[in-house]
């Protein structure tokens, strides 16, 4: 088939899910696929699950991935555009390393492929489709499996050496909870999906009373998923309730540290557990922002993301026509 260059692709990476979407050149989803992440291997069986999701999405598109103009991916971890490479990307199996996704992916799809961080592309598919195209500085602020930050500044990306944007790992209590990172204290410690799991199945197994095992079950999921936390919150579990509030506290004090440090127009909030818990605890956070604000600072618009679960795949597809 020739190549059909008003069809991009888009890959969104995440701790639970891999998003997968064909879009035409107005950025109108024409096919998608959706696949749960690998939870043991390697990276390249991850790889593997991502080109399948990706070529389920071209032929639902009624196209192939050889014929997209290119395929976009959003990838969690440290990300070097230029050759491809994602390393660290610590909430994914076996993926502790440096490991070649571009390059892996573009063999298996015979397309074109562009790796950019996860949050920064969903950062710019809000900036430039959804809820942050009113303003010319805006702060990503992702709240799921981990918690990730985007940066637009002065209506560009903000990247700086390739690691901007990480509030997860802003330090909001020295010494406090361990996070995945390896450090203490950080707001991942407190408001990411998997290292709350990991405190709350610590809660249970010392005694705690919670549903939120039997949830898991009946859900027949195998972690704590987004759905999980939020049926447990409607039924009043009090482990829950406890960690979410707790994940919210650290939410707000972490972005109002970064709006004392850059002084944004506009939060905008998503991610698995934001987009699913939406604007009421959107609203929450914002009000936990307001006693860590710098006494003078305007406080920011603050939004739920306006493209849902699509902004990270839409944004990775983004990528596609930066050439």
């Amino acid at each position: 088939m020739a190549k059909t260059s008003a069809l991009r692709g888009g890959i969104d990476l995440g701790g639970t899910k891999i998003e997968a979407i064909v879009v035409d050149a107005g950025n109108q989803v024409l096919g998608s696929a959706r696949h749960p992440t690998p939870t043991s291997g390697t990276p390249a069986d991850v790889a593997n699950e991502m080109a399948q999701a990706m070529q389920e999405a071209a032929q639902a598109a009624g196209t192939t991935t050889a014929a997209l103009a290119g395929v976009g991916v959003g990838s969690p971890g440290s990300v070097d555009s230029a050759a491809g490479r994602v390393a660290s990307a610590r909430n994914l199996p076996g993926w502790d390393g440096s490991f070649a996704l571009g390059p892996k992916l573009a063999k298996q799809l015979g397309s074109r492929v562009a790796i950019g961080n996860d949050v920064q592309v969903a950062t710019r598919a809000e900036y430039e489709l959804g809820a942050g195209r009113p303003y010319a500085s805006v702060l990503g602020l992702f709240w799921g499996t981990g918690i990730g930050g985007g940066l637009i500044l002065d209506r560009k990306p903000w990247r700086g050496r390739g690691g901007a944007g990480e509030i997860g790992h802003m330090v909001i209590k020295r010494g406090g909870r361990r996070c995945p990172c390896g450090n203490d204290g950080c707001v991942e410690a407190y408001a990411g999906r998997a290292a709350m799991e990991s405190h709350a199945r610590n809660e249970i197994e010392k005694g705690r009373k919670s549903d939120l095992l039997k949830i898991m079950e009946r859900k027949q999921r195998r972690n704590f998923t987004s759905a999980v936390w939020a049926d447990a919150i409607e039924r009043g579990d009090a482990l829950a309730g406890e960690l979410i509030d707790g994940a919210v506290a650290a939410l707000g004090a972490g972005a109002a540290s970064a709006v004392n440090l850059l002084d944004v127009e506009a939060v905008v909030i998503g991610g698995g557990l934001g987009v699913r818990f939406g604007t009421p605890y959107v609203e929450r956070i914002r009000t936990a922002m307001t006693e860590h604000l710098f006494p003078g600072h305007e406080m920011p618009d603050v939004h739920l993301v306006g493209l849902g679960d699509l902004g990270g795949a839409l944004g990775a597809a983004l990528l596609v026509t930066d050439g």
